[in-house]
This record gives structure tokens, C-alpha cells and sequence, in this order.
């Protein structure tokens, strides 16, 4: 611009457009400016966390706090959220804290962990923003139910987070069981001579929560549960359920019903500590020892095999839910339990499942809702068109709760209670007086009308939280396919897979319109060789004819 002579002007334009057109040089102009925009950007970068550097302790939490395994550290740290960082660009450990000049000390109201955890916000859980994926769209290809994605603590971590003293059990401090060498059905409806008979009125009153009670809760003979009771086991082994243990899992498979999966994914410190109890039947036990799965030792993988003699049902179903319901009967010493249905095999370690689903939670027992159905009138038609009990006795059961229990069908107006129909394949339970009585209560209804357990447990669950203040963690059934995967009973085949085509796949071409009539020609055509041209492109200079079948040029013709 700076030119005085226009010719020069004339000669100068056309040599910058000829150079600047060339590919070299406008790589090198993008080459330039990529540099400037970058070292702009880091200025800013660099002022912005010189500025957060001085606001960085007011800031409550930050994305990489770290995750502490007690939730005291939590609170002394909130002041250090800015973070001093060790050599290798993380944390520093609780021994670096020691080194600074504050420190706060613990709340004096606070006096156990589980306090703790409750008055203490999760700051820096790992899994705090999980949130489960939606449900699978309407069209989606692949239906009915499926497992969803758990966050789950380490195994460290589940571990260091158990509670070091059991939950305040509501209102029920004392919880006893009735003992009746010979009870006395004076009932049409009265349950058994294992679960003692209990009235009308007795069942009645065992809902009346009281700071001491005394309820049936089967094993009513005998000096103990196991010893004559009706549910009887050996001697040796009932000083093993004696044994005090902070965590336990427990199957029962009866009537040789199932096969026994072995669990997967279990840590070391739960094959050391948590013992795994299998309960079979004298049926069960012939078929594990004609198999040569069970011998002298009474170990079959992960499992403690635990033989069940004179058993009080002659269905198999009924015997089944002796151990699930009452397992703080049969182990009177032992803090948390897991049960699994025996046709189910445990693929998450124990720690991790009860971090998840009791502790994280503050809940003292947790069971998965039903994948489909969360009405029990829903339920009780589905038993009865899936033939898995008798039909009178279940619209007997339905129309006792209708009449004296006032059950009506699941509304709005339980929530935040979102089912009445849990998947009772797993319960996760802490054993404590309120846990005890609401699987007695539950065994209870069990024992006087039909095994069907998912057609009690909203009326128990919802005469217990009528008179105290407690509930149950019902979760997702996703998320209990997630940790759980089901096996099919024995003489139950799975349905064969759809058979896969041999060979190359021949696709018919499209029927031709109605309009035009259909002309079988009985004239062999060679091969065609296959062109690599697409549908529709035609050679240059190549004429388009129109297709003629010999002998009928004109009246048969396309």
C-alpha cells in the first residue's frame, strides 16, 4: 500500500496471489496462527489457576477428592481442599495431614461409624454421581429383563466402611420365640406343626410392636433350632452355625431341585472370613454323593454342604423358605447375612454387595423389586395362570388380605414405597431385633397360607411401618441381575438357539407386482458374470433394449 507507483502495485498482486495459492505456503500461515491461538490460551490457562489457587480452600468439594475410608478424614480435610500433591501428582496420604499446623477434632456427638456416615455428607465417594442408565427404549431388539451397571466401593474400601456396632433396632429391643413341644392346630388355617400353629389372635398381636416380645418363629420343639426341631442337623454342624461370623451367605436347594453354582469375583479377604452354607435334603445329599460332588469332607467349591434331615414339608418349595426367612435362627451369632436362592450363582464379592445395598444406603435389609409386576392382585393372577400354586388357596390368601388387611391396589399414594412385589430370589439383611421379626412375621404368613412369599411381604412390610419408623431398601432388579445370574432348575431345558443358516445366504428377490403377469421361460440362461458396476450405470455408448422372451415378442413383452 505503501507503493507510490501503480505499475509496481500492478506487478506486486499477481506474484502474492500465486504464492499464497500454493499449498506450502498456506500450510505454514495455519502453521503460524495454530501458534499464536496456543500460547494466547496458556496465558489465560495459567492467570485462571493462579487466581483458583487462592480461592481453592472455600471450595466445599472438588471433583478429585480423594476417597477416605473413614468419613472423620473427611471433615479434617474440607479445609485442605485445595490439596497439597506428593511426587507423583496425587493426594497426600493421611501421614502428610499429620505435618500440618490445623487440625480439627472428631464431633463428640458423633460415637460410631454408621453416626458418622449420616451426619457426614459422602463427600468424595467414587460413586456419589452414579446415576442408573435409562431403560431401554420401547423398539429396542432385545426384551425382558437384563442387568444394569452397579457402582460399587473396592473391596478395601466396602470393607473399611461396615459399621463397627450394629443399627438401633426401632422400639423392639428383645425379641423371643415361642417354644411348644406339642402344639395344637385349632385353626382351618392355622400354618403347621413346625411353625407351632400360631391363632388368629396371636398373629395379630405379633404385629403390635412392643419393646420385648415373644413371637412364633417355626423351630418350636426342640432344645434349639436344628436339635429335633423338625429341621434337624448334625451335631457337628450345629456347632459350626454356632460360631460367630460378621458375614455370611446361604442357599438351600431341596428336593434335588437345582444345581449348585459355584460364585465367581471373590476377593480374598471373603474366602479367608465369609463362609458360604449350602443346605440340601437326604434327597439332594444321594444325588451330590452318586455324582461323586460330595464326600467326606462336606466342601463342594465355595460351599459348606449342611444336610437336612426330617424336614418339615413334603414341598420341597415350603423347605425352601426355612432357611431364607429364618437364617438368625439357625445363626443366632452372626451380624449380616446374604441369601441366594439356589438356582442363582453369586458373581460380586459379598463386601461390595452389602456396602451397596445396606450400608451406603443406612438400611438394615434390602430386597430387589420385581422386574414386571408391583401390584400383588397382578401377581396373584400371574401365579395362578403360571400354575405355580393352587388357585383356590391363592384367592383364598388375596381375598383374607382384601377382607381383614384392607389391601387394596398399588396407587401414588405409597410412595415413596414404589412396589408391593419383590423379587425374593435375594435378601441382604442385617440381623437385628426389627430385621428378626419382620422375616418371623413373614415365615408366618408363609407357613399359614401358600409359599408364595411375594403375595405377603407388602402386607407384613406395611403392618410393621404402620406402628414404628422403618423400611426396606427396594432396589432395582437390574441391579440384582447385575450381581446374581440365574441358572434354570433341573429338568427345565433352556430353549434351544435358533439355528444358524450354513453356507452362503441366499436372498430371494422381491415378488413382482401383481399387474404384470408372470411368464416361465424354459430356456436355461448361462451364468451371468457378476459386474462390479452399480445398480443402474450403464457402459458409455452402450443402448438400453428392451427384454423380449422368445416366441412371444408381442404379446409378452416388458
Amino acid at each position: 500500500m505503501l507503493l507510490s507507483s501503480s505499475r509496481e502495485k500492478e506487478r506486486l498482486l499477481p506474484l502474492i496471489c500465486r504464492y499464497v495459492g500454493r499449498r506450502r505456503v498456506a500450510m505454514l500461515l495455519l502453521v503460524v496462527l495454530a501458534l499464536l491461538v496456543f500460547v494466547f490460551g496458556s496465558f489465560t490457562v495459567n492467570k485462571e489457576s493462579n487466581i483458583s489457587l487462592h480461592i481453592g480452600s472455600m471450595t466445599p468439594y472438588r471433583s478429585d477428592f480423594p476417597v477416605f475410608s473413614n468419613p472423620l478424614e473427611v471433615e479434617n480435610s474440607l479445609l485442605f481442599s485445595s490439596g497439597d500433591k506428593n511426587s507423583s501428582g496425587q493426594n497426600s496420604s493421611r501421614g502428610n495431614d499429620q505435618s500440618r499446623s490445623l487440625s480439627i477434632p472428631p464431633p463428640a456427638t458423633i460415637t460410631t461409624p454408621r453416626d458418622v456416615i449420616r451426619s457426614t455428607p459422602r463427600l468424595g465417594h467414587q460413586c456419589e454421581n452414579f446415576t442408573l442408565p435409562p431403560p431401554p427404549p420401547p423398539g429396542s431388539k432385545k426384551i425382558g429383563p437384563r442387568p444394569c451397571e452397579v457402582c460399587y466401593l473396592p473391596v478395601e474400601d466396602a470393607i473399611a466402611s461396615m459399621p463397627s456396632s450394629p443399627s438401633k433396632s426401632p422400639v423392639l429391643r428383645n425379641l423371643t420365640y415361642v417354644h411348644d413341644e406339642n402344639p395344637i392346630k385349632t385353626e382351618t388355617h392355622g400354618g403347621s406343626d413346625f411353625g407351632g400353629y400360631p391363632s388368629m389372635k396371636q398373629r395379630n398381636e405379633s404385629f403390635d410392636i412392643k419393646e420385648s416380645m415373644t413371637v412364633h418363629c417355626g423351630f418350636v420343639k426342640g432344645s434349639k433350632p436344628g436339635d429335633q426341631s423338625g429341621f434337624d442337623i448334625d451335631q457337628a454342624d450345629l456347632m459350626e452355625l454356632e460360631q460367630f461370623h460378621e458375614v455370611i451367605v446361604a442357599s438351600a436347594i431341596f428336593g434335588n431341585y437345582d444345581n449348585i453354582q459355584q460364585p465367581r469375583n471373590i476377593s480374598e479377604a471373603a474366602r479367608k472370613n465369609i463362609p458360604f452354607y449350602m443346605f440340601i435334603d437326604e434327597k439332594t445329599e444321594a444325588a451330590m454323593k452318586n455324582s461323586s460332588d460330595l464326600d467326606s469332607s462336606k466342601k463342594f467349591g465355595f460351599w459348606r454342604i449342611i444336610v437336612v434331615r426330617n424336614i418339615p414339608y413334603s414341598d420341597p418349595r415350603r423347605n425352601g423358605k426355612v432357611p431364607k426367612l429364618l437364617l438368625h435362627r439357625i445363626f443366632p451369632n452372626v451380624r449380616y447375612s446374604i441369601w441366594i436362592d439356589g438356582k442363582l450363582q453369586l458373581v460380586v464379592d459379598p463386601y461390595q454387595i452389602l456396602e451397596r445395598f445396606l450400608w451406603r444406603e443406612n438400611a438394615n435389609i434390602a430386597i430387589s423389586r420385581h422386574y414386571k409386576r408391583y401390584d400383588v392382585f397382578v401377581e396373584a393372577e400371574a401365579n395362578k395362570n403360571a400354575g405355580k400354586f393352587d388357585n383356590a388357596s391363592i384367592d383364598y390368601q388375596i381375598d383374607f388380605y382384601r377382607r381383614e388387611e384392607n389391601l387394596t391396589a398399588y396407587n401414588e399414594s405409597k410412595l415413596p414405597i414404589t412396589s408391593d412385589v419383590p423379587e425374593g430370589c435375594v435378601i441382604v439383611k442385617e440381623h437385628i431385633p426389627i430385621t428378626n421379626l419382620f422375616t418371623c412375621l413373614w415365615f408366618n404368613e408363609v407357613d399359614r397360607f401358600t409359599p408364595r412369599d411375594q403375595l405377603s411381604f407388602s402386607t407384613v412390610r406395611d403392618k410393621i411401618m404402620s406402628k414404628v419408623s422403618w423400611s426396606i431398601n427396594m432396589f432395582e432388579d437390574c441391579e440384582r441381575r447385575n450381581f446374581v445370574i440365574q441358572d434354570y432348575h433341573k429338568g427345565v431345558t433352556k430353549p434351544p438357539p435358533r439355528p444358524r443358516p450354513v453356507g452362503p445366504v441366499i436372498r430371494h428377490p422381491p415378488p413382482l407386482p401383481r399387474s404384470i403377469p408372470i411368464v416361465r421361460s424354459p430356456i436355461v440362461r448361462s451364468p451371468v458374470k457378476k459386474s462390479n458396476r452399480r445398480k443402474g450405470e450403464r457402459r458409455s455408448g452402450q443402448k438400453r433394449h428392451r427384454k423380449v422372451i422368445a416366441g412371444s415378442r408381442d404379446n409378452n413383452s416388458f
